[in-house]
């Protein structure tokens, strides 16, 4: 099995991911814009048991603005890490925190709210997929 090592912006939380990501794409909503502070956050999707935090445990916090999303991220350093998704079984590590692995987005999500528009061919939902509880409706590119 293929493991990738990533971590926060100081290294003192570290993680792993094992396997294949469940999916990648962009997310555009307001709430990943304010947390990530950019314009897009590009996720990838593991099921929990494939996300190991391997050392600063002790380091780690996070915040829960809603049930959907738990933000992890280092209080050493303030670096954001991941987001457990407890409704969808899904945990978010955040493209940038395992450098090693490939991005390959396959989707645009909450292009509705989007401030960036990107015209990569990728799919661009509304909001999310209906098999996550989204409406699965496309919007135009």
């Amino acid at each position: 099995m293929t493991v990738h090592k990533g971590g926060c912006f100081c290294g003192a939380v570290e993680i792993e991911v094992h396997g294949a990501a469940e999916a990648m794409g962009y997310c555009h909503c307001g709430s990943c814009r304010s947390w990530s502070a950019s314009p897009v956050n590009a996720f990838t999707l593991w099921k929990p048991q494939n996300v190991k935090v391997t050392g600063g445990a002790e380091f780690l916090s996070g915040f829960e603005k809603t049930e959907m999303s738990d933000r992890q991220f280092c209080t050493k350093c303030g670096g954001h890490l991941m987001t457990v998704h407890p409704p969808l079984g899904l945990v978010d590590v955040y493209a940038a925190t395992i450098a090693g692995v490939k991005f390959t987005p396959g989707v645009h999500v909450n292009y509705a709210e989007t401030v960036l528009p990107m015209k990569d061919g990728l799919p661009k939902l509304r909001d999310f997929p209906a098999e996550l509880g989204g409406s699965g409706i496309a919007v135009p590119e």
